[in-house]
């Protein structure tokens, strides 16, 4: 039985999953993730805070699309814990 743990938005912004347009994406659904692993990024004008995975296991899904407005405590990200 697989265990789901939810990575919210810390802050009200726009979330990106790279660094820059032509980079690629910081993870993608099915990799694996480590504890601090970045995830993605928050904007909030013009500063950048990463997001980073809280438990180790596999990303199930993404929550949002690259460029999407966030909320503070919308989730973001499904990992499945391994």
């Amino acid at each position: 039985m697989s265990t789901t743990h939810e990575v919210l938005s810390p802050l009200p912004g726009t979330f990106y999953r790279r660094s820059s347009p032509g980079a690629a994406p910081f993870k993608s659904e099915g990799d694996w993730v480590v504890v601090g692993d970045v995830l993605g990024l928050v904007e909030v004008m013009k500063q950048f805070s990463e997001v980073a995975a809280e438990v180790a296991g596999r990303v199930g899904s993404f929550q949002v699309e690259d460029g999407d407005p966030v909320d503070p405590g919308q989730t973001l990200v499904i990992i499945e814990v391994a």
